[in-house]
């Protein structure tokens, strides 16, 4: 006789994957307005999603706080008390506990509970997802919330497995890590490894950077809100939030009209000086002058400013050497709070990977090419992740006649509108690939509030699902595609392209057409009655 415990089927209108941003609103939209049965899963040990698990030192939004947060109840902004231009990671994962628990969602998250599988039935026109909690849900609507950065990308380097230090990702940062006293080495200064180096070199006896590719950074001007702006930031919120979506970028600040040399060289210093004096790396890309994104020269002008203040702050010569970019300025644009000045440090040394490589890891720590053994406590990789794609390609989902999602994406991530992709019906992607290059949580609530929309549409129709055409996918990829290439992105080797990723291919992730243009795109649409989607009936009518 078979023992064994017969495995858990639970039948629900929709299944959420994912508890951070998207999925907590996501799972709000459908319990609590749509009136659905919902529930959402995560494979993590608790809510927030990116800020869950990137706990890492110094982990910080680089979107300002009067717009990093949602705007769908004027009363939770009201109630929100961030008084700094930024916002730290506890006080983000903090403020996410305190939403799920306002709109009384914790019963219906799942966590410690990771999606394994999900197949489509064309029959039942259901989802069946398998979980690695021995329950199964069955359900209508898919929505999957994964994250445009979760997938961890691990360096794999000749002896990782021999070193006697701790070995940890930015990604997946260990509960009660202290580095203090410690000699720390770093691979890698994006974003997130410029964070931790500046926050780490103050108390490591000595932290060693491993660079690739030197970046372009401005100061990010973080500080403490004055009581007025506070106040204002409260008091403006419609005008605030409308200036959002009506806005490319999403960053509550008006982006600029004027073209680079339209100005003297004079006026041009000045305007990038006030720029670095008030901080942020949007602001200094995107509010300064409108071309720096598009025209090469523009961009040199800017990028020369940036090489003039690394040139005044860094005093070693061949250290402002290695820390000063040559190429585009056309990554996704980093601020800082002190990542140059943290080299003139005496605990702190800087080793180029490109002139010298990473020869092997041995108990000790890290040998490079020219026979130096880096004696390190701990190795941290702040290699970023395998952006936008790698968390769906790395689970069985499939859709229509049995095609996986990662077949499907054979050839690069392919999507309409960052949230539908052709073959898997009723499945809906919240930051999806090709969805809006922005500041997240505004693009993120336009992403969520239409496939509410559409949830309910399909729940009120006599079909059983939708599936967007294949034609339509298509074309919407070629337009992400022709809009990058407008830009002068594509040019440098950035996660956002997945270069960051040995051996993945190249290709446009995102739309970079901006959020006013994104949400005209929608509406259309959804007006339209989804002219770009077929039901069940059209799909399985005879040719």
């Amino acid at each position: 006789m078979d023992n064994a415990v017969p495995e858990a089927i639970l039948e629900l209108d929709a299944v959420v994957v994912g508890a951070g941003f998207g999925g907590i609103y996501m799972l709000h939209k459908l319990r609590n307005e749509l009136g659905l049965d919902a529930v959402a899963i995560d494979r993590a040990g608790g809510v927030g999603g990116t800020w869950y698990w990137n706990k890492y030192p110094g982990a910080l939004s680089d979107s300002e706080s009067f717009v990093y947060q949602y705007s769908f109840d004027r009363d939770l902004y009201q109630d929100t008390p961030w008084d700094t231009k930024y916002v730290p990671q506890a006080q983000i994962l903090s403020y996410l506990n305190g939403v799920v628990d306002r709109y009384s969602l914790r019963q219906h998250i799942q966590l410690e509970t990771g999606m394994t599988e999900a197949e489509f039935d064309e029959t039942t026109g259901m989802w069946t997802v398998g979980t690695d909690r021995g329950i199964t849900f069955r359900s209508r609507f898919l929505v999957t919330g994964l994250g445009l950065l979760s997938a961890t990308n691990l360096p794999k380097f000749a002896g990782m497995e021999t070193f006697r230090g701790q070995l940890v990702h930015t990604g997946a940062w260990p509960e009660g890590l202290d580095l203090t006293g410690l000699r720390v080495g770093v691979i890698g200064n994006g974003s997130t490894g410029n964070q931790v180096i500046t926050s780490t070199a103050p108390i490591a006896a000595h932290l060693t950077s491993f660079q690739r590719t030197p970046q372009y950074s401005v100061p990010a001007g973080n500080r403490k809100l004055t009581p007025a702006e506070f106040q204002s930031h409260r008091e403006n919120f419609d005008a605030n939030w409308a200036q959002v979506r009506s806005s490319s970028v999403a960053m509550g600040f008006e982006e600029s009209t004027v073209p680079t040399f339209s100005v003297s060289p004079e006026e041009r210093e000045e305007i990038y000086q006030r720029a670095w004096e008030e901080g942020g790396g949007f602001r200094f890309m995107f509010e300064t002058f409108n071309d720096i994104a598009t025209d090469p020269a523009a961009n040199e002008e800017a990028a020369k400013f940036i090489r003039s203040k690394i040139a005044e702050i860094v005093k070693d010569p061949e250290t402002r050497r290695l820390l000063t970019p040559t190429d585009l300025y056309a990554r996704r644009p980093l601020c800082d709070s002190g990542f140059y000045e943290t080299f003139n440090r005496p605990n702190v040394s800087l080793v180029n990977v490109k002139e010298n490589p990473i020869s092997h890891v041995t108990a000790e720590g890290i040998v490079t090419a020219d026979g130096t053994l880096h004696e390190l406590d701990v190795l941290i990789c702040a290699t970023g992740f395998d952006a936008v794609d790698g968390n769906y390609v790395k689970v069985d989902i499939r859709g229509r006649r049995g095609e996986t999602l990662k077949e499907h994406w054979a050839d690069g991530p392919t999507s309409y509108l960052g949230m539908a992709t052709n073959g898997f019906p009723n499945m809906f992607m919240i930051l999806g690939p090709n969805g809006p290059f922005t500041n997240l949580p505004p693009s993120i609530e336009t992403q969520v509030e239409w496939i509410g929309e559409t949830i309910r549409h399909v729940s009120a129709s006599d079909t059983r699902w939708i599936d967007v055409n294949r034609e339509t996918e298509i074309t919407w990829t070629e337009t992400c595609s022709d809009i990058a290439h407008q830009t002068l992105f594509p040019q440098a080797a950035s996660w956002i392209f997945g270069a960051n990723v040995p051996g993945k291919k190249r290709t446009v992730m995102f739309y970079l057409g901006g959020l006013k243009e994104y949400r005209s795109v929608l509406a259309e649409e959804s007006l339209n009655d989804y002219p770009n989607f077929m039901t069940e009936e059209d799909a399985l009518a005879p040719a």
